[in-house]
């Protein structure tokens, strides 16, 4: 993986390369190059020590998924002291969630629907999953200061996706967004 970011951040500049490893190139030319100099930003998911690493010193950003913003917050400082280490702003760097939720007025049957959804998806027991990932089941009002944890604890970008019925859902956080006056 780090061998082909390195070839394709050497393609994006317009430059000849020549390459020798898994992917020889002679005399190779990309045309034409990326918009963004450097290319388009790379962002990378995990929460191993080794991808929080990877994301410090050679990525553009991080995609991990978090159990909760304390834990999201404690694996961000990481990966901003990695960069700070090898000469990196680490404000520069985006950090996104992945949170899958469901809301509904009745925290029971959002549960049920949740537990449903990860287990068709994943195929695995839902408690197990709820363990490892981001995932909200209840009311509108909670729903804002779930998000508002995230965005709190440093996330940049929040990525959601729904648990069913994705019309309701969009309308239900239109509401929510308003509410936090995000932009």
């Amino acid at each position: 993986m780090m061998e082909g970011l390195r070839l394709c951040r050497a393609l994006w500049t317009g430059e000849a390369v020549d390459w020798d490893g898994r992917w020889p190139v002679k005399g190779g030319v990309l045309a034409p190059v990326p918009h963004r100099p450097g290319g388009p930003p790379i962002w990378i998911g995990g929460n191993t020590p080794a991808s929080l690493e990877r994301v410090g010193k050679w990525f553009d950003g991080w995609f991990p998924n978090a159990p909760d913003p304390a834990a999201f917050t404690e694996q961000w400082r990481h990966v901003q002291t990695i960069a700070a280490t090898v000469g990196r702003d680490g404000s520069s760097l985006s950090a996104a969630m992945y949170l899958t939720l469901t809301v509904d007025d009745d925290a029971d049957r959002a549960a049920a629907r949740m537990d449903a959804f990860l287990e068709g998806y994943y195929g695995a027991p839902a408690a197990v999953l709820r363990q490892r990932q981001a995932v909200y089941s209840g009311p509108a009002s909670g729903v804002a200061s779930w998000l508002d944890g995230y965005a709190r604890a440093g996330a940049t970008d929040l990525v959601l996706r729904f648990a069913g019925e994705p019309e309701r859902h969009l309308e239900a956080l239109a509401k929510v967004r308003a509410s936090l006056g995000w932009h």
